[in-house]
């Protein structure tokens, strides 16, 4: 699928982005990525309340092989062939797809500030990594001074 067809394909959804990705294209709309078009066709972002209906249609996970096992990547689900005839359906697949990927990028947790060791040390008594740093310092100034002498 070239990027003209994808563009002509999500007519009835919106504005989408289209992205080189991978073998194919990544899908998005809102800045968030819902689709993938790849060789081994067109993707939908999928989560356990999509699911169902990709199910109930016959579609499997995209799954891809490396040398040692086959990956089955469970949040991208193939959409059904029939849904590239009708628009107004694929359309509403795709608002689903962008709510599951809506959905799961709110479960994500936020990322975390790493908390340094000197932080962590008790008062009164300098972290290792602050001692050496005085040590240095140190050094630097004895040097410093001789060099001005």
């Amino acid at each position: 699928m070239d990027r003209e067809f994808l563009i002509d394909l999500f007519a009835d959804f919106g504005p989408v982005t289209i992205r080189k990705m991978f073998s194919g294209y990544g899908i998005s709309a809102e800045g968030i990525n819902f689709a993938l078009s790849l060789r081994a066709g067109l993707f939908f972002r999928a989560d356990e309340m999509t699911i169902p209906n990709f199910e109930a249609e016959g579609s499997r996970p995209f799954q891809y092989s490396t040398r040692a096992k086959t990956v089955t990547v469970n949040s991208y689900w193939q959409l059904p062939a029939r849904l590239f005839d009708d628009s107004e359906e694929l359309a509403q697949w795709a608002r689903a797809a962008l709510a599951a990927a809506q959905r799961a990028k709110v479960k994500k947790r936020p990322k975390t500030k790493k908390v340094s060791k000197a932080a962590n040390a008790p008062a009164g008594k300098p972290s290792q990594k602050t001692s050496s740093k005085r040590s240095l310092n140190k050094f630097a100034v004895r040097k410093r001074a001789k060099r001005k002498a």
